[in-house]
């Protein structure tokens, strides 16, 4: 069987399918189910022209998808429609539905336009090929004269011969079996991304699968830029196909046959390039989830979807992994294919009615001679008409080239018109993009002018943030320092207070003892007047035992007078240590107290906060107000400590009366000794000085010692 691809009556191309194995000896598979011849056939150009054209790779060769389905069935059951008086000679008689249909617009006006003109114009390119095939081609166009000139009943077949008149009607049927299915395939091809190629592509893809009915590739348009690390949404990458086969068969051909994407780097300067493809496996949407909708007339359809995102693998090399590509798949399944016809031209019907009727007619005259072919009228008519067919294909030819020169001029000029509109337009856009880039400049130095404001502001936030927190942390130990220091003092002052209370106990008790003392002197002073009194009259020996006893007495009260003093100079060590300890104590907190003011005052001065400076003089001023009132307290027990020493003195003084003249005028060495000893000593702590009211009264006390040791 001929295929050929059509203009009007110029044949392009053609094709031969092989018939001879869907019937073969002894095969009895077309009495179970249909038979069929399924694939894609390489058109060949005509002989005249095959010579000018270049060759093409067989992956680039034009090709045609046909399915030829054979089966058996009875005559009765094979609808034909009988032509009419009133039908014209194009008119359409039968229809059959294409077993195998691409869904693309082009290929479907193709196809439409096809069938009408395969048998005439091959007949027609047939007739150019040699003399006797134009022979045969004059003699089919006057048998078809005749047809169309004759009766209407010329183009029914015989009822002699019902198998011979029913040949031609049921050649012109293509019977689709009664399993196959209607199914509408769709793929959309969304985005690509992860673009692992060193420079950036104008992406287009591009993949063909015969089985749909159409070798053409199919692309996707325009051309889109993807770059690394972006992804990118394709434009016009959905197509969806429209084709009738059996479902064991589409599950067979999506197993062995994947779908192969093709990834092509289109450069307008350049050979396009092809980076890689993909792999589609089609079977996999067989295993998605089926949901049914309603198809078009009401019938229940069935859909299925896969989603998925395959690799792009390098076309050369090692086959690494280029991009990533998400697609969408989709399957439905309309359901079992209804009985059609396919429109065949009225022409075709007749001139195959034509010729059987002609050979009956000629079988009677076969016993005839026939002249020489080369000497009959229609050789010489056939051989001027090929003459004539010549000379006209010279003269289009010429009228061709011609044509061509003018279109090529007309092309140049338009082509230099759109060059130079193309050159004003990328000198105007070149001035466009200097004008952004000084703006995008100008907006660059204003930005990184404004990064280095925020990036100095930052530094000084920075910065008072740092000096804040380290003040608030002096401030912390400062005040850490000062409560220590409170607390030591209110403790030492504590420890002092319950040493003065026990000097006042023991100051108490002495004084009784002193009271005492007086009392007992006082006594003895009674009694000895009583003694001067009476001793002119007692005798000797009396007189001897009150010695004796008063000098017992003596004796006792020199001894308690021995203890006093050195408890009086065990208390003189005690609180003259106290009043050391005390001076280093406030010696060594006025040393801590200025070290801390003068640590502080650096550190203010460093940070230049006023602030600070004057909360740091008011905490210098309640140190000093606390120092102070320490100095006081000082002073008070000073001030006690010499009234106690007043007393001492005073009993001293008591107990000097007490003793006899020549030994009160002995102690008044010591005693003087004593007082310049005790000034010296408080003159030697440092923490008194000539002006103080102790020191002062030290030197009275020693003066008036001075004075009374020189009178006696």
């Amino acid at each position: 069987m001929q295929i050929h691809l059509c203009c009007g009556d110029q044949s392009f191309g053609s094709t031969e399918i092989p018939l001879s194995g869907l019937l073969k000896k002894g095969n009895v598979e077309i009495d179970q189910h249909p038979v069929a011849i399924e694939g894609a056939f390489v058109l060949v150009p005509p002989n005249r022209a095959k010579d000018k054209l270049p060759q093409l790779p067989l992956d680039m060769a034009p090709t045609v998808g046909v399915s030829v389905v054979l089966q058996r069935e009875s005559l009765s059951a094979q609808p034909v429609v009988p032509l009419n008086a009133s039908t014209g000679p194009n008119q359409p008689q039968e229809k059959v539905l294409s077993a195998i249909k691409g869904k693309t617009e082009s290929l479907q006006q193709r196809s439409q336009n096809a069938p009408s003109q395969v048998n005439h114009s091959s007949s027609q390119d047939e007739a150019t090929e040699s003399e006797v095939e134009s022979l045969k081609f004059e003699k089919g166009m006057k048998v078809k004269k005749k047809a169309d000139n004759g009766p209407v009943g010329a183009c029914q077949p015989n009822p002699v011969g019902a198998s011979s008149s029913s040949e031609p009607v049921s050649a012109q049927k293509i019977v689709i079996p009664a399993a196959s299915h209607h199914f509408c395939f769709s793929i959309d091809l969304r985005s690509i991304r992860g673009l692992e190629v060193g420079f950036p592509i104008n992406c287009i893809l591009r993949y063909s699968y015969p089985f749909f009915g159409s070798a053409a590739p199919i692309m996707t348009s325009p051309p889109v830029e993807v770059r690394k690390n972006m992804e990118v949404f394709l434009p016009q990458s959905y197509c969806a196909f429209d084709f009738a086969t059996m479902p064991h068969q589409l599950q067979d051909t999506f197993l062995r046959l994947p779908l192969l994407v093709e990834l092509w780097h289109k450069d307008k300067t350049a050979k396009d390039l092809l980076l890689g493809v993909a792999r589609l496996q089609l079977s996999n949407v067989l295993a998605s989830e089926k949901t049914r909708f309603l198809g078009g007339n009401g019938e229940q359809c069935w859909r299925q979807t896969y989603n998925e995102t395959v690799s792009v693998t390098a076309a050369q090399g090692s086959g690494s992994r280029i991009a990533d590509l998400s697609y969408t798949i989709t399957l439905e399944d309309h359901g079992l294919v209804k009985m059609q016809e396919v429109l065949v031209s009225d022409s075709s019907q007749c001139v195959g009615a034509g010729q059987q009727r002609h050979v009956p007619h000629t079988q009677p005259r076969a016993p005839e001679k026939h002249p020489e072919p080369r000497e009959t009228l229609e050789y010489k008519a056939a051989l001027e008409l090929e003459m004539w067919k010549e000379m006209q294909e010279d003269i289009f030819e010429n009228q061709l080239k011609k044509k061509e020169m003018v279109h090529m001029q007309v092309l140049a000029e338009e082509w230099k018109k759109r060059e130079r509109e193309r050159e004003a337009l990328v000198k105007k856009k070149v001035a466009e993009y200097t004008v952004l880039e000084e703006q995008l400049q100008k907006t660059l130095r204003d930005l990184d002018k404004r990064e280095r404001q925020l990036f100095s502001a930052e530094s000084e936030v920075k910065v008072k943030k740092e000096l804040q927190a380290d003040h608030e942390r002096k401030l912390q130990e400062l005040q850490d320092s000062v409560r220590r220091a409170r607390e030591e003092g209110a403790h030492q002052v504590e420890l002092e207070r319950s040493k003065i209370k026990q000097l006042e106990e023991d100051k108490l008790r002495l004084q009784q003892q002193l009271n005492e003392a007086e009392n007992k002197h006082k006594i003895l002073e009674k009694e000895f007047q009583q003694y001067k009194e009476r001793q002119s009259s007692k005798p000797e020996v009396k007189l001897q035992s009150e010695i004796n006893l008063l000098t017992l007495e003596k004796v006792e009260l020199e001894r308690k007078l021995e203890s006093a003093t050195k408890s009086k100079l065990h208390y003189k060590q005690q609180w003259t240590r106290a009043l050391k300890e005390l001076a280093r104590i406030k010696q060594r907190e006025q040393e801590n107290a200025m070290a801390h003011l003068k640590k502080q005052q650096q550190e203010l001065e460093h940070m230049r906060l006023r602030y600070l400076a004057a909360e740091e003089k008011e905490l210098g001023k309640t140190d000093r107000q606390e120092l102070e009132d320490i100095r006081n307290e000082l002073n008070r027990l000073k001030q006690q400590e010499e009234e106690r020493k007043q007393l001492q003195d005073v009993r001293d003084n008591s107990a000097g009366r007490v003793s006899n003249s020549r030994k009160l005028n002995e102690n008044m060495d010591d005693y003087l000794s004593r007082l310049i000893e005790e000034r010296d000593t408080l003159l030697r702590t440092g923490v008194y000085n000539h002006e103080d009211h102790i020191v002062s009264e030290l030197n009275r006390q020693i003066r008036e010692a001075i004075a009374k040791r020189n009178i006696t």
